[in-house]
């Protein structure tokens, strides 16, 4: 037999499952690895549920941009939250997750070949979807308090660049990015002709004032912009797949035999519970955003008992701490022998683009998934299990 296709050989092993199955082999372990909320979705709007789909024509085949209604929804949404203007110059897309409307975006914008600027670090899963069709990821460091390097980001345009991709607040790094640096991020794309995709999944999870800015919002952007969405972490929805594209008029017959092929249309459970959660909106997610907020801040705390062993930008955005470590010989040692010895797991940098690990050892800390409690705990044992290896 012909070897497995060469594109999917240049695709790195998705770390998540690697970390989960080295926990699964120590039980009590702690992680603080996944990145996920605690909490599930509205249980009101669960209850939704029976009667809604007791609608017969709901088990057929649905709208492959989205069920009408949600798809309306999502657009007032953008409207009121984002200043996302759509009607009549954009597109919205209900997909399976933001994962596939990223990958959907990925196939309707480029050829083999054709490159994406990513700030390092970067959303892995990202980069994946983008060397899977064949494209080249083109890696460009962010500064020292992980915000955006524009200069660096307009140096690493070339003919083939297609698209720049932003996340804010950010993955793995929790940065917000500065209202500035998108306008002038999504001011460079329109005068090199390119794209501007902006993740924007974590755009509840803000702290200590930062203030979310969607740069789809302005003027002319909508013709070079995609805006990327989910309602995994907003509404604790990650199993139900459900996350949505706005994008340019002129992608749309593209966008939609992607989507077509892939997965004609989301579930559509999973966007009925969407619809009825998004009638409950950002109040309703904002609880859950403040209880994180006091979970963040403990988390700091216990942090700084690490001293000047770990060094890390306070970020002001998603659930997440990006701490560099003095490095270490081989990759994933460090974190098989914190799950072994000390029942703790967190993420290696490696997995975001920082793989000079020799030199610096990174380690993505999520505390979104767990209560503040486990938490705590878990945290404490990364403290301890830092000071024992660099103290060996």
């Amino acid at each position: 037999m012909k070897p497995p296709a060469q594109r999917i050989q240049r695709v790195d092993a998705p770390i998540i499952p690697t970390i989960a199955a080295l926990t699964r082999q120590t039980p009590g372990t702690i992680s603080l690895g996944q990145g996920v909320v605690s909490f599930g979705p509205p249980a009101e709007a669960i209850a939704r549920l029976p009667e809604l789909m007791a609608d017969g024509q709901l088990h057929k085949y649905q709208p492959v941009m989205g069920y009408a209604p949600l798809v309306e929804a999502l657009r007032a949404k953008l409207a009121a939250e984002n200043g996302l203007q759509t009607q009549g110059v954009s597109q919205v897309m209900v997909t399976a997750g933001s994962n596939m409307a990223f990958l959907n975006s990925v196939l309707a914008v480029a050829d083999p070949g054709d490159e994406f600027i990513l700030p390092t670090p970067f959303y892995f899963n990202q980069e994946m979807a983008i060397r899977m069709c064949g494209c080249e990821p083109v890696r460009v460091p962010t500064r020292t308090d992980w915000s955006l390097d524009v200069d660096a980001l307009a140096a690493a345009i070339t003919p083939r660049t297609r698209a720049i991709v932003t996340v804010s607040p950010n993955n793995p790094t929790g940065a917000v990015y500065s209202e500035a640096d998108l306008r002038a991020v999504n001011a460079l794309c329109a005068r090199a002709g390119i794209y501007h995709f902006s993740d924007e999944a974590y755009e509840y999870f803000t702290f200590d004032g930062a203030r979310h800015f969607s740069p789809g919002s302005l003027p002319g952007a909508h013709a070079h912009t995609l805006s990327f969405y989910s309602f995994s972490k907003n509404f604790g929805m990650a199993s139900w797949r459900v996350g949505y594209v706005v994008f340019p008029n002129a992608l749309a017959a593209s966008m939609e035999k992607v989507q077509d092929t892939n997965l004609i249309c989301a579930p559509v459970p999973s966007q009925l519970l969407a619809l009825e959660a998004l009638r409950l909106g950002k109040p309703w997610v904002q609880s859950k955003v403040d209880a994180l907020a006091r979970v963040r801040a403990s988390v700091y705390k216990s942090l700084e008992k690490l001293g000047d062993l770990a060094r890390f930008p306070r970020t002001q955005g998603a659930f997440y701490v990006l701490m560099r470590l003095p490095g270490v010989d081989e990759p994933l040692a460090f974190n098989r022998a914190m799950i072994e010895k000390h029942k703790v797991a967190t993420i290696p940098g490696f997995a975001f683009g920082l793989g000079d690990t020799r030199n610096d050892n990174y380690q993505r800390l999520s505390f979104g998934a767990l209560d503040a409690a486990t938490v705590a705990e878990g945290v404490e044992r990364y403290v301890a299990a830092v000071q024992d290896w660099y103290s060996a």
